[in-house]
């Protein structure tokens, strides 16, 4: 440990995750910038649906197949280093957008900005691991886990903004250059709790207590041992499920106000904003739903979690019923709805990568956990492209809602919990 320390910072870890949730912020504003542009790229280029379903698949399969890549590469290299890398890559991967000339090219630049984005859930659950004692760490990840709806939240307006004023190459270019400053600022802000000079001995006190996931599982540091764990079973399946649920309302939900309700770039600017500022009071909320429970009705770690990914899949019946809008207004709360569940739900699920095992190995169970999800969000993104104009998006979003309550039968039917063992060198 460094004792060359300066002057604490006090609660200096709620500092470094609101740094997170600044960078989460910036990856999905970059990653939603296409989506507000669909429908301006779809005219420019003469793209149809179809190809512009694959367009997203090919940052979902890229993203599906780095995410188990990257948390290994954030677990070598460490939080710090790993993670700067990555947000310049996909900063300059954003930027390059601009360049495309047709669909094709465009769904290189997507891939390439897939393969680097892949990195951000895993980076911020291993910051969540190193900086927070258990009880907390769903409220940080909640925190962190809000950027992601920010960043859906500020994409229609500045992206709308730019198309409008300066033509759609500078939206990509603006939103990936603000990667790039952060990177800078995240190398030279960001240390260890054992590293950092600003920590008083109290808070790293308050930080390394055992708390209430002392011999409650399994906590394995190799990845061979973590794939063999019913945990991360409990963790990737449900994943698979829900993934598609918020792939869709990223990529298609501005599409579908487009096709169905007439909207325009105006339109999109002042309202499609609206489910992720939902989705953003789910992630606070569902943070605090657990240590409530733990507090209030004195269930333990395990369950808290699992109570809070069934309350969202239950809210999940808000957008099962988008078929029954009557306006776009109707359609949009109906969407708010679906926002808040799914954050809620995703964000305890995020959450058990952190209980579950150990912090070195956290971002590799992360990314696993996340690559299966994402396999489930690449297959929805194709089914949604090649049925939408056919049967229409209603019956697409009952599917939604239909998965999300199978993965709570997996949850409960796979995660219990598990007499401690030793973690593998």
């Amino acid at each position: 440990m460094n004792n060359d320390r300066r002057m604490p910072i006090m609660g200096l870890r709620w500092w470094i995750i609101t740094l997170v949730t600044v960078g989460t912020i910036l990856n999905y504003l970059a990653r939603s910038s296409l989506s507000v542009a669909a429908p301006t790229l779809m005219q420019v280029f003469d793209m149809n649906t179809q190809q512009y379903s694959w367009v997203v698949f090919s940052f979902q399969a890229a993203y599906t197949v780095m995410q188990t890549f990257s948390g290994a590469i954030l677990d070598w290299l460490g939080t710090r280093v790993g993670f700067a890398i990555f947000v310049v890559g996909w900063g300059v991967a954003n930027m390059c957008h601009a360049f495309s000339t047709g669909w094709f090219s465009l769904a290189f630049w997507r891939g390439l900005l897939g393969s680097f984005e892949a990195a951000a859930i895993p980076g911020g659950l291993k910051v969540v691991s190193e900086w927070f004692p258990p009880r907390e760490r769903t409220v940080a990840t909640g925190v962190f886990n809000m950027g992601s709806s920010i960043g859906n939240m500020i994409a229609p307006a500045l992206v709308a903004f730019c198309i409008l004023y300066f033509g759609w190459q500078s939206a990509f270019l603006i939103t990936g250059g603000l990667s790039l400053i952060f990177a800078a600022i995240w190398y030279f802000v960001y240390r260890s709790p054992e590293q950092s000079k600003r920590l008083s001995q109290a808070e790293l006190a308050h930080i390394q207590m055992a708390g209430d996931d002392a011999g409650v599982v399994a906590r394995p540091a190799h990845w061979r041992d973590v794939v063999r764990t019913r945990g991360f079973w409990s963790i990737a399946i449900p994943r698979f499920f829900a993934e598609p649920a918020w792939q869709t309302f990223n990529f298609f939900i501005p599409l579908y106000l487009v096709t169905v309700w007439d909207f325009n770039l105006k339109d999109l600017a002042l309202w499609a904003w609206l489910p992720f500022l939902a989705a953003d009071a789910g992630s606070m909320i569902g943070g605090l739903i657990a240590p409530a429970l733990i507090r209030w009705f004195g269930v333990d770690l395990l369950t808290s979690r699992k109570l809070t990914v069934t309350l969202g899949a239950l809210l999940m019946v808000g957008p099962a019923c988008i078929g029954l809008a009557t306006s776009p207004a109707v359609a949009i709360a109906l969407f708010c709805v679906g926002g808040f569940a799914h954050q809620m739900l995703s964000g305890a699920l995020l959450t058990l990568s952190a209980d579950l095992f150990d912090k070195k190995a956290v971002g590799t169970a992360t990314g696993m956990a996340g690559s299966i999800g994402w396999i489930g969000g690449a297959i929805f993104t194709l089914i949604v492209g090649g049925l939408a104009e056919v049967i229409g998006y209603s019956p697409l979003f009952v599917m939604l809602a239909a998965f999300d309550l199978v993965g709570v039968v997996v949850l409960w039917g796979l995660l219990r919990s598990e007499k401690p063992v030793a973690a593998a060198e």
